[in-house]
């Protein structure tokens, strides 16, 4: 069984409930660019990490659908955002969002519409499987297994120019 489709065998009268308590869970997955942990819940995630809980984290969509609700693209920008790969953007209202093109995580994603993803290690420190396998609520592993890769790229999207952060 494909641990991404998990959610689609519940039935529709224990789905709502259950998507109600799954959004508040941390799920330990390997995203299209690194090890990380995703949630919808930044509180979670900001007491896993230790920082400031109004420090935003990147939020991941996996549909261009899905973005239209999160922020607006400029429109210079539109073809940049639509074929960019493991890149994040910031945007107007100050929202860091990555669309996943990798379909084995885009598939996850798209069944809870977006999360609030950050790598899965401690602050300043590299990935540790014990750390991350701790702190988590839910960990989904494919064939692949977890394994740290690089991190995206993030640009910063004003109505006329870009500005590369990372």
């Amino acid at each position: 069984m494909n641990p991404y489709l998990y959610k689609n065998t519940l039935t529709k009268e224990s789905k709502t409930s259950q998507d109600d308590v799954l959004t508040q869970k941390v799920f330990l997955v390997q995203t299209d660019t690194t090890v990380g942990f995703l949630s919808q819940s930044n509180q979670k995630l900001a007491d896993i990490k230790e920082r400031p809980a109004d420090k935003p984290f990147v939020q991941v969509c996996a549909s261009l659908k899905t973005l239209k609700t999160l922020a607006r693209v400029p429109k210079k920008h539109k073809n940049r955002v639509r074929r960019a790969e493991k890149s994040t953007f910031v945007y107007g209202n100050d929202k860091a969002i990555r669309v996943v093109k990798d379909k084995v995580h885009a598939d996850f994603v798209k069944s809870f519409k977006w999360f609030y993803s950050t790598s899965a290690n401690e602050k300043a420190l590299s990935y540790e499987k014990e750390f991350a396998k701790a702190k988590s609520d839910i960990i989904i592993e494919d064939a692949k297994g977890l394994f740290e890769g690089e991190s995206s790229s993030i640009y910063k999207l004003s109505r006329d120019k870009i500005k590369r952060l990372r």
